[in-house]
Formats: structure tokens, sequence, C-alpha cells
């Protein structure tokens, strides 16, 4: 079985907007001007890599710092990923990413049931329409549309009294600790009660030509793994959806711990 490595290389993140800029990857759609970190450095490392070779990723910058840590699973090791970016990285690269720094660990290749983790995740809670869609106003949304899991639920359970999911315990963060119980499962069982939603917040990312608003939360806790070598293949693929742009990585920590500081 090939080892999972988790892989860490420190970012100047003004370097990191300059360079988006310079790229044309720091345009805003519309009136909204906005970079998004995210999509940045997803061209950084597939330029540097190669497509996917660090995937998921999570950008870690300490509060008015001006670098960070980029933390990430890959199935090459910290030898490897040296050899190639020595072979492929182009000088503008490097005043960004210190890839003499980078450093790994091999992630365990078995898990045992039954074990108990801590994770920190940072995820885009969103479900796409399986088919178009008219909100209770009459406004059509089309189908494969990304909503906010908490939002779509709202709508199509409570039109017009919204308050009514509270009232109901159908809070925005209960409502995302179900969807991410689904998306662990079968590898692994999310336990609620140690389980929070950390951090909040609306954002609008780049994709392609057009710029996407949406839910952006931090989600702390524990889980269980209830399969070994599903929860093998969760670690490597990541949870939800935008996973090689700066979501869906599951950094792992002790249970019942907060989560450290980075």
């Amino acid at each position: 079985m090939t080892s999972l490595n988790l892989i860490r290389v420190p970012v100047a993140t003004n370097a990191l907007a300059r360079w988006a800029g310079e790229r044309g990857w720091a345009r805003g759609h519309g009136r909204v001007a906005a970079f998004d970190e995210g999509r940045a450095l997803h061209h950084l490392l597939s330029e540097i890599l190669g497509p996917g070779v660090l995937r998921p990723f999570r950008m870690l910058v300490p509060p008015r710092r001006t670098q960070g840590n980029l933390y990430g699973y890959s199935k090459l090791d910290a030898v490897a990923l040296h050899a190639a970016a020595r072979a492929h990285a182009l000088p503008d690269h490097l005043s960004v990413l210190s890839l003499d720094r980078l450093e790994g660990k091999p992630m365990p290749n078995i898990w045992r049931v039954g074990q108990r983790l801590g994770f920190d995740l940072r995820v885009r809670p969103i479900r796409r329409l399986r088919s178009e869609w008219s909100t209770p106003s009459g406004e059509k949304i089309s189908q494969g549309s990304e909503i906010d899991a908490f939002l779509l639920e709202v709508l199509r359970q409570h039109p017009t009294a919204p308050d009514g999911m509270v009232e109901e315990n159908r809070t925005r963060e209960v409502v995302y600790l179900d969807w991410l119980a689904q998306r662990l499962a079968p590898a692994a069982e999310l336990n609620r009660s140690t389980s929070r939603l950390a951090r909040f917040r609306r954002t609008r990312v780049s994709r392609g030509n057009s710029g996407l608003e949406g839910p952006d939360a931090t989600i702390h806790g524990t889980l269980t793994v209830t399969d070994s070598a599903a929860f093998a293949g969760l670690l490597a693929r990541g949870v939800g959806r935008h996973r090689a742009y700066g979501y869906g990585m599951l950094l792992l920590r002790p249970p019942n711990r907060p989560a450290p500081e980075r």
C-alpha cells in the first residue's frame, strides 16, 4: 500500500498575492473584487509539482502575520517533492514558497477500527441541485447549482418562518454537522457531542471565469474510525467539494482537545 505523507511548506502571503495578480488571477467578478487564495495556491502547486500531487491542502496563517504554513497530503514523500520542485520551479515560485524548508512525515497505513481521532477541517458545506428548483419566492435555480446546505434546508422546510428551524434545534451548526456526518460515512462516525462549528463566514471564490459565493466553515471535532481502508482513502481524497482549492483536508489531532494555534 502506498503511504500517504503529511507535507508542510512555508508560504509568503504577500508574495502569493503579487504572483496571482501578475497572472491575472486576482481580478474581481462584476463589482466584487477579491483575491482567491485557494485558486492561487491551486495553480502554484500544479505548476511546481504537477496537478493533484499535493491535495487536499490547507493554508494556515497566524493573525497579523505575512507568512503562513501550507499543509497537504501527498503520495510522494518530502525527498521526491524536493526533486520535483528543483526540476520545475521558476524563480518567481521561489519567492512564494520556501521550498528549501519543505518537510514531511508518513501517515499510518492502517487505522484501527474504533480509533478516536480529533480533527480540524475547513469545508464549503454545500449541496448541488440534481434538477432545476424554484425557491418559495419563485426564483429559479438551475440544475447543478451549489447552495449552502443550511440555506437550502431553510428554504425547503421553513420557507415562511426560518426561525422555526432554531425552535426545532435545526441550527446552522446542527445542519453542517449532519452534512459532515454523511460525508465521513462509511469511513468514520462523527462524534456529535465533541464536535462544533468553530468558525463561519461567507466568501466568494473564483472558478474559471465566474465567481461563486457561499459558506466557508471550520469544524473542530472528534470522529471514530469505522472502516480502516475507507478512512485512509478519505484522508487522501478529502471531504466535500472544492478540495483542489484549500478545502476538505482533515488535519488530525488528539481527540477531545482544542485545535492548536498555528
